[in-house]
Parts: structure tokens; C-alpha cells; sequence
């Protein structure tokens, strides 16, 4: 495996991320195998370089086929990690020179829940990009309220498949995590009837249905999943050789993850860092990533955490 750096970011790692971003490293052996898939027979490797923007922002390239996971790059002021939290009312912002700098190219688009971290970008990187945007109903009305090119987006709810040229992709239901003592989400509902208002502020960018999604490429499967909590009646028994995997949720719910899924080679930190913080520094964990860390470790496990811009090659 091979780790390094797209751009140069400024210094050591911030206070607040101590111990939590340390040396990335994925084990050499069986890279250049076959991996054996749970739906096909075995596929020779092809490397594939997956690059973390923050959040849940991921960027997953094998020769010329480009997937982009929630890619948002924007990263503006909210409060959320502040005790007070955030102001719902905080106005959405686009950067397209921030968005420009990172992403070139994207053959598909995967949005995972429709709340602003995840899908306020997505407009202008389908334009710039030309990919197929998959997301449920309410994202697909969303994004068309945004005024995203209508001939890109496909909704989608779970159980579909589909082959592009390069790679493939299998959709499944998820489930957003839930905290407090109601067990609750932010900025919750759905549009499954028309089109919405357009979003101004970040409330009006809602959950709208969660999704997770496996990406097979270059004979890799990833599982990506844009929060903690999934659904364990339709992930039960999958095969991957890497996972997505966030901190936060209710408790032991990596620990049911893993119980899940077929035992999994590496698991990959996501949506940890704070994303009021830029995106050309280090990240700052919004948490404890600990819990996380020891629950993938003790089922034998790799588990990787990147920094904003890092890259690394499977």
C-alpha cells in the first residue's frame, strides 16, 4: 500500500487530533491476490486510490473510473460541535474555487442522506463533472430545487445494481444515527411528492432517507456508509474487503456492524473531524475515535484513519 499526500498541509497535526491521526497502514500482503467477492467469481486487483476530503467526502479513482462519495468540499462556520450547536438557520454557501482545486473528473455520484454536509455541493460538482447522482426520492427533488442538471439524477431506494463502465454498484437501505434521550437526527423529513423550495439555509437541506452503498472496483468491494447506524436486515452476510466506517451513534454499533457483515479486511475512519475547521489544515476530531478503533481491532481488523487531502492506494 502506498500513503501519501495531495497537497502540503500545514504542519503537524492540530492539539485537538492528537492520537487520533497517526501513522496509516494497511498490510502488503495478499494486494497483488485475487480478492474473492460474495457475488462473482475471483477478480484480479487493480490498484485503487482513495482520497478523503472530510466528512463523509471521499474520492475513489481506478485508472479512468472516478466515484465520489457526499462530496462536500465547502466547509463553512455552522456551530455544531459548540455546546449551543448549530444554527439551523446558518445560510448555505457553495465555494466552487475550493471545489476546483480537488476534484477534476467523476463518472458517479453517491449521496448518502441529504443534510448539508453531505449534499450542498453536490450541484455544481454534477455540472462541472457530468456524473450520474444517485440518492432517494427526496435527495433527486432537492437537488433539482438546487437546479442539478434533471438528465443526471437517478433516485434510487435500495436493492438496485449497477454496472458502469470500470465499475459497479450495489444500493442499500440505511438508517441515519440517532443521540440523545429520544434518539434523534437533525433537519429530519422527506419531499416525495414535488419539489421543495429552494434550500437557503442548512435546515432546509433534510435527512430524506439514508443509504449506504458498495462499490466494486478494480476487484475491491467497499462498503460505504455515511453515519454510524446502518440496517442490519439488509447488510447481513455481506461480503467486502473494506468498510466505511463512522464513530458516534448509539453504543456498540460498530460492534453490531461487524457482527453483521462478513469478517472485513481493513475498516476506514470517515466522518469523524470537526468540518467548521478549514479543509487545507489538519483535521480536529468532533470525537473520540477510540471506541471506533478498538471496536474494528478486536475483530482482527485493520483500522486506517487519513487526513484531510490524504490519499492512499489498495
Amino acid at each position: 500500500m502506498k500513503v501519501s499526500r495531495r497537497g502540503m498541509l500545514a504542519g503537524a497535526a492540530a492539539a485537538g487530533a492528537a492520537g487520533v491521526v497517526g501513522t496509516v497502514g494497511v498490510a502488503a500482503r495478499g494486494e497483488a491476490a485475487a480478492v474473492e467477492t460474495s457475488a462473482e467469481t475471483t477478480t484480479a486487483r487493480t490498484p485503487v486510490e482513495i482520497t478523503w476530503f472530510g466528512t463523509h467526502a471521499w474520492e475513489i479513482r481506478c485508472g479512468k473510473s472516478v466515484v465520489l462519495t457526499d462530496p462536500w468540499l465547502t466547509r463553512f462556520k455552522t456551530g455544531t460541535f459548540t455546546p449551543e450547536g448549530a444554527d439551523p438557520k446558518t445560510k448555505l454557501v457553495i465555494k466552487p474555487d475550493v471545489i476546483d482545486r480537488h476534484l477534476t473528473t467523476a463518472d458517479a455520484i453517491l449521496v448518502h442522506h441529504g443534510h448539508y454536509d453531505h449534499m450542498a455541493d453536490v450541484p455544481y460538482v454534477a455540472k462541472k463533472t457530468q456524473a450520474t447522482v444517485l440518492g432517494t426520492q427526496t435527495h433527486v427533488n432537492l437537488l433539482k430545487a438546487m437546479r442539478t442538471q434533471e438528465d443526471l439524477l437517478s433516485p434510487v431506494r435500495g436493492g438496485e445494481y449497477f454496472p458502469f463502465d470500470g465499475f459497479s454498484i450495489e444500493v442499500y437501505p440505511s438508517l441515519h444515527s440517532c443521540s440523545g434521550k429520544r434518539h434523534t437526527y437533525a433537519y429530519p423529513g422527506y419531499y416525495l411528492e414535488s419539489v421543495p423550495p429552494r434550500p437557503r439555509v442548512i435546515e432546509d437541506l433534510v435527512e430524506g432517507g439514508t443509504l449506504a452503498y458498495v462499490i466494486t472496483i478494480g476487484g475491491l468491494r467497499i462498503l460505504s456508509l455515511s453515519t454510524a447506524n446502518f440496517d442490519p436486515n439488509a447488510l447481513r452476510g455481506l461480503q467486502v474487503d473494506v468498510a466505511f466506517a463512522a464513530p458516534g451513534g448509539e453504543p456498540g454499533i460498530t460492534d453490531r456492524l461487524l457482527q453483521t457483515i462478513k469478517p472485513v479486511k481493513k475498516v476506514i475512519a470517515t466522518h469523524w473531524d470537526d468540518f467548521d475547521k478549514p479543509l487545507d489544515q489538519p483535521s480536529v476530531p468532533w470525537t473520540d475515535i477510540a471506541p471506533l478503533r478498538a471496536s474494528v481491532e478486536k475483530t482482527g481488523a485493520e483500522f486506517i484513519v487519513l487526513d484531510h487531502l490524504q490519499k492512499i492506494t489498495l
